[in-house]
């Protein structure tokens, strides 16, 4: 009996062995809807091997590049169902949760990329988060410059006027029709895995996104101009489930953070560097770049800023437009 007993005890250990490496380690899910060519995915990847090393082992991050786990409405879904716990997401689809965090994304919100800089690291941006998290208990982590977003056609556009009734495709989220009617065109939203097909079976006739995801996303294939507008200095909230962050400790917390702000440093140094280099490359590639006056099209645009597609207040929007232009 003694024997036996001793046995079965070996036996229960070695079935448990197995397990233990997997309870060793966590996976954490980050989901985005980029391409896994772009930088945002490569500093993800990065930040992923960096928790590892920071955490000694027990996190690390697998990250689901392309739509691979949903389109951005539903990535911003799943931070709730626990289906990921860390996303890249746009300002304007976290707005849908907490409008005033919504501003960032608006079009001509910005008088040049200093100015962005230096929102992203003022108290004004740090409260945004905050609200957000007061609504859905999730953690606003760090933003990432996405860059000055442009529209591509195969119409010639040099003023506002030439995009009369033009059906251009815009993400899913309302505050992104704003440019569009600001200057008569006819904004259809369109998921974004699905804007190839679109463009290049003439569903719509144009599209608006940074040179680097035009680039990726290969619309250039598609399109004729592409038209200088930088009508929005757009960029990427980092977010983090609040669920997620109970699971980890003070100092977990802390190195994720870290992390995921460095990664958010090193990603916009990245897009403002390859910004200024794919003029070139797309006129190498054939495409007509067109630099037009933005003044006329940001007149357009400003007076709809406090309209009533507005999701925040005059004070936040007074407070943004008063932040001095950051040098570095």
């Amino acid at each position: 009996m003694t024997r036996r007993l001793a046995f079965g005890l070996i036996a229960a250990a070695t079935v448990a062995l197995p397990a233990l490496p997997a309870s060793a380690q966590t996976k954490l899910k980050w989901a985005h809807v980029y391409e896994a060519s772009e930088p945002y995915h490569k500093w993800a990847l990065w930040a992923g091997e960096e928790l590892k090393k920071r955490t000694n082992g027990k996190y690390t991050i697998e990250v689901f590049p392309a739509s691979s786990l949903g389109k951005e409405s539903d990535i911003n879904e799943g931070l709730s169902l626990g289906t990921v716990d860390i996303i890249y997401t746009g300002q304007l689809f976290a707005g849908r949760a907490h409008g005033p965090v919504a501003i960032g994304g608006a079009p001509y919100m910005f008088r040049d990329f200093g100015h962005w800089n230096a929102f992203r690291k003022s108290d004004l941006f740090k409260e945004l988060g905050e609200g957000y998290e007061k609504k859905t208990g999730h953690r606003v982590v760090s933003l990432t410059y996405y860059g000055e977003r442009h529209v591509t056609a195969n119409k010639d556009i040099t003023k506002p006027e030439d995009m009369k009734g033009l059906k251009i495709r815009v993400p899913d989220a309302p505050l992104y029709t704003m440019f569009p009617r600001a200057v008569g065109a006819n904004p259809t939203p369109i998921a974004f895995a699905e804007v190839y097909l679109a463009l290049s079976q003439g569903v719509v006739d144009a599209q608006e996104n940074p040179l680097v995801t035009i680039q990726a996303k290969k619309f250039h294939e598609v399109q004729k101009n592409i038209v200088l507008t930088g009508h929005i200095t757009d960029a990427l909230l980092s977010i983090v489930s609040g669920g997620t962050m109970k699971r980890l400790s003070a100092d977990e917390q802390k190195a994720l953070t870290e992390i995921l702000q460095e990664a958010a440093d090193k990603c916009t140094d990245d897009i403002a560097k390859m910004e200024k280099e794919l003029v070139e490359w797309f006129k190498g590639q054939g495409k007509n770049v067109v630099t037009v006056d933005r003044a006329p099209f940001r007149e357009a645009v400003v007076k709809m800023h406090m309209g009533p597609d507005a999701t925040w207040d005059k004070t936040v929007y007074d407070r943004l437009q008063a932040i001095k232009t950051a040098t570095n």
